[in-house]
C-alpha cells in the first residue's frame, strides 16, 4: 500500500481512465446491483481492454488523463453519471457539449470513441463505466446509458471557476456531497493534474492573487509568466496554464501546498483555503498537504461516491449505446 502513495503515481500509465460508454446505478431490489465482476462472464476481457488504450493515449498525451477525468466529473454534476455530456446535439436533442462550463472546456471526446470501439468490438453492446486512477479505485459496473442529456442543468449544476466558497458548497450539497467531497474531489483534488484556460484564470491572477500568495520572489516569478501567458486586456483566452505548475503530470498532493502558499490558479480552489468562510476546508487543505495517504484514501471514497450519483429517468428508458454520441435509433 506504501507504494501507492510514492510521489508519482503511474500517472504516466492509468491515472484517470473512464470510459463512459454506459451509466446509471440500479433503480430498485429488482434491478440487477452493480458489482465489480458484472462482465466476468459476457465479457471478462473489458477492463483490461479498457486499462491498454487509455495507457496508450496518457502515453501519447500525458494531458489526456486530466481530460477524462474533467469529463466524468461534468458528466455526473448533470443528470448524474449518465454518459449524457458525450451526446451531441442533433434535430430532437440539445446536447449539453456547448453549455457554458462545458463548450472550451471538455475535450477528450474523441479518446471515449476509441475506447468504445474497441470495447464494441470484443463485446458488441457492453454497457461499462470504468475507472481506474492514481490511488486507484474499484468501480462497481453494469449501467444504462441516458437518452437524454440537460444543456440547462449543465449550466446551472457545475462549479465554475470563479464561484465564491458558498456557492460551490451548495451545488455539491445539491447533489448529496459533502464538504469533505467538496475540497477533496473537485475543484480540488482532481486539479493536481491538467491545465485551466486564460478565460478561467485572468480574475484570479488579476484580482488577490498577489495578496493571497504574500507577494514572495517565487511567487512573483510565476505570477509574471501567468500574466505572460493571460493579458489583462483580453485577447489569448484559449492560452492555456497548468494548474499545479510544480507537477502538472503527476497526481499528488502537491496542489494543496499551493493552496497553502496562496498560489491556487483558479478562484474556485484558493477559495476553500484562504476564504473567511473556509473554517472546514482550510482544515481539511492542511490536512492533505501534510498526509498525501490521506488525501488519497478520501479521494478515492469521494469519487466512487459521486459516481454513485443516479439519473431516476434512465432508470426507466436507459439504452446500451451503439455510439456514445446518439442516443440509438
Amino acid at each position: 500500500m506504501a507504494a501507492s502513495f510514492r510521489p508519482r503515481i503511474l500517472a504516466m500509465q492509468f491515472l484517470a481512465a473512464i470510459a463512459f460508454i454506459s451509466g446509471i446505478i440500479r433503480s430498485s431490489a429488482d434491478d440487477p446491483p452493480l458489482t465489480l465482476d458484472y462482465y466476468a462472464s459476457s465479457c471478462p476481457t473489458v477492463l483490461e481492454i479498457i486499462r491498454e488504450e487509455m495507457g496508450r493515449e496518457v502515453l501519447s498525451d500525458q494531458r489526456n488523463a486530466a481530460l477524462v477525468l474533467r469529463l466524468h466529473f461534468h458528466d455526473c454534476f448533470v443528470q448524474g453519471c449518465d454518459g449524457s455530456v458525450l451526446l451531441d446535439d442533433t434535430v430532437t436533442l440539445r446536447g449539453e457539449k456547448t453549455a457554458s462550463p462545458n463548450i472550451n472546456s471538455l475535450k477528450g471526446f474523441e479518446i471515449i470513441d476509441r475506447i468504445k470501439s474497441k470495447v464494441e468490438s470484443a463485446c458488441p453492446e457492453l454497457d461499462a463505466v470504468l475507472l481506474v486512477g492514481g490511488p486507484y479505485w474499484d468501480v462497481p459496473v453494469g449501467r444504462k446509458d441516458s437518452r437524454s442529456a440537460s444543456y440547462d442543468l449543465a449550466n446551472t449544476n457545475i462549479p465554475t471557476p470563479n464561484q465564491g466558497l458558498i456557492s460551490i458548497i451548495y451545488k455539491f450539497f445539491y447533489l448529496g456531497l459533502s464538504v469533505t467531497d467538496t475540497c477533496t474531489c473537485k475543484p480540488l483534488g482532481a486539479h493536481t493534474i491538467g491545465v485551466a484556460r486564460c478565460e478561467n484564470f485572468r480574475t484570479r491572477i488579476y484580482g488577490d492573487y498577489e495578496l493571497t500568495s504574500g507577494g514572495s520572489p517565487l511567487s512573483e516569478v510565476h505570477l509574471s509568466q501567468l500574466k505572460s501567458t493571460c493579458p489583462a486586456a483580453g485577447g489569448g483566452d484559449n492560452n492555456i496554464a497548468p494548474l499545479d505548475y510544480e507537477t502538472p503530470y503527476t497526481f499528488d498532493n502537491s496542489y494543496y501546498h499551493l493552496l497553502l502558499n496562496g498560489e491556487g490558479l483558479l478562484n474556485s480552489d484558493q477559495e476553500l483555503y484562504s476564504s473567511l468562510l473556509a473554517l472546514q476546508t482550510r482544515k481539511l487543505v492542511e490536512q492533505y498537504a501534510l498526509d498525501p495517504a490521506a488525501f488519497f484514501q478520501q479521494f478515492s471514497i469521494s469519487m466512487i461516491k459521486m459516481g454513485n450519483l443516479t439519473n431516476p429517468d434512465s432508470f426507466v428508458d436507459g439504452e446500451v449505446r451503439k455510439s456514445c454520441r446518439f442516443i440509438n435509433a
